[in-house]
């Protein structure tokens, strides 16, 4: 199994922690400290000893923020974790805020006093993040201190060593372009910035320009690194000797040169010292080295991670890697629909159970490398949890009358795959296929949108909130995010969301397609499919060219859950097709005792 479903924190951590965390800061002169969810490289998902927030506070989600004073503190998250940060964080110690409406800078300027030394790791912030944050110190007229070793680190006694997975080669017949073409280009555009490297920070930027990949994270097969690219297209790769293969150095060729990772500083200096220009993206990379540069005499130049967009717009064989892998994925995922109907109705199913099953026909096909998150496998109130984890303390079984959502994925060579089946467990309420179908009409509405070339995912989120507005119902979450090529399920910079976004969507872009509704202590609904922007085509009568999305994930949609007399016509012709391209790309691939379960579960509306 790649998932355990041991708690990993609980309401204790607080009492356990927070005192000592306290009594380092006191040793350090300091009156506060704050603790974000990332770590050195602003990744999502963590490696065990960045786990520092958790540490501190028993919140185990994926995104949020805490500032642990002398006589306070808060914990910081967003809707997406607004039951599951009470149930895991003690409010003896902590207070709770919302991260949206009250940012870290917002807290510190409404809750910071006079004098007070307010303590940060600049290796886990970013240069614009420090900017907002000492300019609310100064507001409150506190001050902000940089440390040099993690006020948490100091008092983690048994805080975990960091990871040495070794890295391996990601051919070109997954990747579709060599590392040094990639290179090239990256160099071209440093020339037409004006300068003559880069430092890239990010993992997955790395991963992709070099053709890599690793397992230093779980769910996400980064090699945990940094690089300098210069315009010439020739790079240093910094990353710990300990992970690498004798071949890695023959297969990146002379013009890269692999050093180990404590040399990016002695790199930054050097470059400042001769005078050079350095881009910098001031949005993802440490404080520190922003600070470094320039301190050392570097012409330093914000730039937005340029792999950040080649990275995301797919080519042709990494967009056919992701078709093929999500027809593999589908088979999986509807030998589980058919095993879950045919076994989950009496209620001898639980949560724990489902998502072991899920896991272990993904197995079946010979190809899974790592699940791309822990699965979100909740039933009745659990369901309306929206990052629910289950654990087997909180596991329960599937009851008839009840909800069950299954949000999972599955990392293979050729694509990374996300997707959410809602599913009734016995007879579903009049109310619950209400719901489900109003979901499904908000899921229609993105995945049949056309917009023009320049359009955002924020142009496009309230195409899937529309119906549920409609209907005085919202969620709490984004409509969409972006996902890698074998690499992070959620990736950057698109995503469909009410949050201003400027990124514009390209063709080859993966989203997800994912509204939902949540009733609190009763149940959750999600549909979600990936899709892929497609390029301009022109519109019968019109006189500009469209975009559009290809929705690539196959599985059904239960059927019992659609209330047909919601739907017009041209969404039940959507879910009809729908489920015909399912039944077209399935059925010769899926086991024989399984053809006739997806035939039913594929008729026509």
């Amino acid at each position: 199994m790649f998932q355990n479903f041991d708690p990993v924190s609980d309401r204790s951590f607080g009492a356990k922690h927070v005192p000592a965390l306290r009594a380092e800061l006191k040793s350090m002169a300091l009156d506060g400290f704050i603790i974000p969810h990332d770590d050195e490289y602003q990744n999502e998902y963590i490696p065990a000893y960045a786990e520092r927030l958790m540490w501190a506070t028993g919140f185990s989600g994926s995104a949020g923020a805490a500032i642990i004073m002398a006589d306070r503190a808060v914990m910081l998250t967003d809707g997406r974790y607004t039951i599951q940060v009470r149930e895991q964080v003690d409010d003896a110690f902590f207070d709770f805020a919302d991260i949206t409406e009250t940012s870290l800078a917002a807290w510190i300027i409404s809750n910071a006093r006079p004098g007070e030394r307010i303590g940060y790791d600049p290796m886990l912030h970013t240069a614009i993040a420090v900017e907002k944050l000492n300019a609310a110190a100064i507001s409150a007229g506190a001050h902000l201190i940089a440390v040099e070793e993690n006020a948490v680190d100091k008092a983690w006694t048994d805080q975990p060593a960091h990871p040495l997975a070794r890295v391996s080669l990601h051919d070109t017949e997954f990747a579709g372009v060599s590392s040094a073409q990639k290179r090239r280009d990256i160099g071209a555009a440093l020339k037409s910035a004006g300068a003559d490297a880069v430092l890239l920070t990010a993992p997955p930027s790395i991963a992709w320009l070099f053709n890599i990949r690793g397992g230093d994270v779980e769910r996400t097969p980064l090699p945990l690194s940094r690089a300098v690219v210069k315009s010439t297209g020739e790079a240093i790769l910094f990353v710990n000797p300990e992970k690498t293969q004798n071949n890695l150095a023959a297969a990146l060729g002379d013009d890269v040169n692999l050093q180990g990772e404590d040399a990016v500083e002695s790199a930054l200096i050097s470059i400042g010292k001769s005078g050079g220009t350095i881009a910098i993206d001031e949005a993802s990379a440490p404080s520190r080295y922003w600070q470094l540069a320039k301190e050392a005499g570097a012409v330093v130049i914000h730039m937005a991670d340029p792999c950040a967009l080649p990275r995301a717009a797919k080519n042709e064989t990494e967009i056919a890697g992701a078709r093929a892998a999500h027809i593999r994925d589908g088979v999986a995922v509807t030998r589980f629909l058919q095993w879950l109907d045919e076994t989950a109705h009496d209620g001898s199913v639980d949560e724990i159970g489902a998502a072991k099953k899920l896991e272990e026909f993904r197995v079946e096909t010979g190809e899974l490398v790592d699940i791309s998150f822990d699965s979100i496998s909740g039933s009745g109130p659990n369901g309306a949890i929206c990052h629910y984890r289950v654990t087997t303390p909180t596991n329960r079984h599937l009851k008839p009358g009840e909800l069950f959502l299954i949000d999972s994925g599955g990392q293979y060579r050729d694509g990374t795959t996300d997707i959410t089946r809602t599913i009734a467990i016995g007879s579903p309420s009049e109310e619950m296929r209400e719901r489900f179908t109003l979901v499904l009409k908000s899921h229609i509405a993105l995945a049949t949108a056309r917009f023009p070339v320049g359009t955002t995912g924020h142009q496009l989120d309230a195409f899937a909130r529309r119906p549920l507005w409609e209907a005085g119902l919202d969620y709490d979450h984004g409509t969409g995010h972006g996902v890698g090529s074998f690499l992070g399920v959620h990736e950057g910079p698109q995503r469909i969301a009410k949050a201003p976004n400027d990124a514009a969507l390209l063709p080859g872009m993966i989203l997800s397609n994912e509204p939902g509704y949540y009733k609190t202590d009763a149940y959750g609904i999600r549909i979600e499919n990936l899709i892929v922007v497609t390029p301009p085509q022109p519109v019968g009568g019109g006189d500009r060219d469209m975009m559009a999305f290809e929705t690539i994930t196959k599985a059904p949609l239960d059927r019992n859950l659609i209330d047909v007399s919601l739907l017009n016509e041209d969404e039940v012709n959507w879910v009809n097709m729908y489920h015909s391209s399912v039944w077209d790309a399935l059925n010769k691939l899926i086991p024989d005792e399984s053809v006739s379960w997806l035939r039913e579960a594929t008729l026509p509306l």
